[in-house]
């Protein structure tokens, strides 16, 4: 069957303008980390695309190792694109990465010119595209100059193979260093994808300051602690969940500790108080802070996708709601 998008897409996302640039981004974003490899269902990730984009979102993020096995993300999402998203083409930012590991040799991994254009030449196969909107250097990498890698960023928005670049997971120190490289080029450098949760506040401690200095937004991914701040195990670890899965490297039995869970069930209660669920409560405090865009989530069905925007009707914090919330997390 033919998909046809919601006509009422637009009326509810807001959409955050990325830093100093002109591109807008939903404030939730998709990202297709986990449940759109060649191990999942194609119909489901089908669903989970064309209900997101009902829903306003308008941004898909991927990688080259998103999987498993790694591709197969790119290849799915290109399939389906071609068959649903085609003539939406301009409605869409799409982005991709690359900085680990996707053959053999010396020339597929890390940060050299050699692999990221290589890298991204494959992506925009499987993906079955032209360019990307955003690409991303997925990782620091000590051993390239960073000067060959901004310059690697540099040359694929020249080639028109993406429109804007980003970086992900460099520290504070590394982005500023980025920043001046990439802003005497002339390269469109206007996002980091950085983690960023109740549980994991790192880029506070400088990041967000370099960003905000520099005019580049901040895209936070894994927003829920992959699932932690959610409802998902407070009562024990469901066979479903990341950490019942034992491909997925980040997240395992350990780190579903008792503290951590009485941390959960004691933000669980106030999300109750603010009538919303924990993840959206988890949501709506990664948008407070300033320089975050969008929120990253992911899904492994529908239902999650629509929970999580619910995220967006509901009030900022109070400060005592703030208080409460920072003493729980010390």
């Amino acid at each position: 069957m033919t998909y046809i998008p919601a006509s009422d897409r637009y009326e509810n996302m807001p959409y955050h303008r990325v830093g100093n640039s002109g591109l807008k981004l939903p404030a939730i974003s998709l990202g297709l980390w986990n449940n759109f490899g060649g191990e999942d269902a194609i119909e489901n990730q089908r669903k989970m695309l064309q209900r997101a984009f009902d829903l306003g979102i308008t941004h898909f993020d991927l990688a080259n190792n998103y999987g498993p096995p790694p591709g197969s993300a790119e290849e799915n999402f290109g399939t389906i694109f071609n068959k649903d998203f085609k003539n939406y083409r301009d409605e869409l930012i799409i982005s991709t990465k690359a900085g680990f590991k996707m053959w053999d040799g010396p020339y597929g991994d890390w940060g050299s010119k050699k692999y990221l254009v290589s890298s991204l030449d494959q992506s925009l196969k499987r993906l079955q595209l032209d360019y990307v909107d955003i690409f991303y250097h997925h990782r620091p990498d000590t051993e390239t100059p960073l000067e060959e890698t901004m310059a690697a960023l540099d040359l694929i928005v020249r080639q028109g193979k993406a429109l804007y670049v980003g970086i992900s997971n460099y520290s504070a120190e590394q982005t500023d260093k980025a920043v001046k490289i990439l802003q005497e080029q002339g390269t469109p450098f206007i996002i980091h994808q950085a983690a960023y949760s109740m549980f994991n506040r790192s880029v506070e401690d400088g990041l967000t300051t370099v960003l905000e200095k520099a005019g580049i937004g901040c895209i936070a991914f894994v927003p829920l602690a992959q699932g932690l701040l959610t409802d998902k195990y407070i009562n024990g670890i469901p066979n479903d969940s990341r950490v019942a899965k034992s491909h997925i490297p980040f997240l395992n039995e350990k780190d579903v500790s008792e503290d951590v869970l009485i941390k959960v069930k004691q933000l669980n209660e106030v999300a109750k108080e603010r009538g919303q669920s924990l993840a959206q409560m988890a949501l709506t405090w990664v948008l407070q802070e300033k320089a975050v865009v969008s929120a990253l989530i992911g899904a492994s069905r529908v239902s999650q996708i629509e929970e999580n925007v619910k995220a967006l009707e509901y009030a900022d914090f109070t400060e005592n709601e703030l208080a409460t919330i920072n003493s729980i997390l010390k």
